[in-house]
């Protein structure tokens, strides 16, 4: 666990503020932003996010429609569309999918902490509430 796991999990589950998310991430470079979008799009993926979060998601992330990550998450294979989106070049675009990829891993690990780890686990990022 690092402690950029330990941030975008506490993002993600609503522990810290997306603007200070936005504002970490700003200052990345463009390779670091690259790589936090591959991570973020990995762990969408082992939550197992669904084609149906995509609304929702953007809903949460507070894009409109159109934005290009909001198109591409519109647009069938979740797994598939969430590479593109992580793979966003443009930093304004690279921020929405951000902040986007945040919001899927947000609906997807409350599922699975709902259906899978309600009786307990051993995820350590579900332990961070009880950290605080």
């Amino acid at each position: 666990m690092t402690e950029r796991d330990v941030l975008l999990n506490e993002l993600a589950q609503g522990l810290r503020p997306m603007s200070e998310g936005i504002e970490w991430f700003d200052v990345l470079g463009q390779e670091e932003q690259s790589e936090v979008l591959l991570f973020l799009r990995h762990h969408c993926v082992q939550a197992r996010a669904v084609t149906e979060d995509g609304p929702e998601s953007i809903s949460r992330a507070g894009l409109r429609p159109t934005h290009t990550p909001a198109v591409l998450i519109s647009r069938g294979r979740i797994d598939e569309q969430l590479g593109k989106i992580a793979g966003l070049a443009p930093l304004d675009e690279r921020r929405k999918a951000f902040r986007l990829l945040i919001s899927v891993l947000a609906i997807a690990d409350a599922r699975r902490r709902e259906r899978d780890c309600s009786g307990g686990c051993s995820h350590w990022w579900h332990k961070l509430s009880d950290a605080g």
